[in-house]
């Protein structure tokens, strides 16, 4: 040890973690008000009520890319809400499934932020899907 100087303790050495860069993290305070508050109007509406796992996963890419073709910034994505019940009743599926396949998905790099909904667009059962400018 120099004179005068302290040793930094090892742990102390690793890099800060990087600032978080996939879907979901990139809105200003700006954004999340106007989400939070319900005066965003979604440019397109996704409503998943009666598919299965496949067919949703096809409606969302299709919409995700029909969406960026468009120009569209803010597409409404109606899951449902999980509701309890009794096997063999097994619902919430497609909305516990959504988050992982827009991280995974073709799409995840022009998707700005995944927040939930409004009550007034959905509430628990609804997603928001900002697309990142072009």
């Amino acid at each position: 040890m120099i004179a005068g100087k302290q040793s930094v303790p090892a742990a102390a050495l690793v890099a800060a973690p990087a600032r978080p860069t996939g879907p979901g993290t990139t809105l200003d305070g700006t954004w999340d008000r106007k989400l939070r508050s319900g005066i965003i109007q979604p440019d397109r509406i996704v409503d998943l009520h009666g598919h299965n796992l496949d067919s949703a996963w096809r409606a969302i890419d299709r919409s995700l890319e029909q969406a960026e073709s468009a120009g569209d910034r803010v597409i409404l994505l109606v899951t449902g809400h999980h509701r309890s019940g009794e096997p063999p009743v097994q619902r919430g599926k497609i909305r516990a499934a959504v988050h992982d396949w827009l991280a995974v998905s073709r799409h995840a790099p022009r998707i700005a932020a995944v927040r939930g909904a409004h009550p007034r667009h959905g509430g628990g059962g609804s997603l928001y899907i900002v697309l990142r400018r072009r």
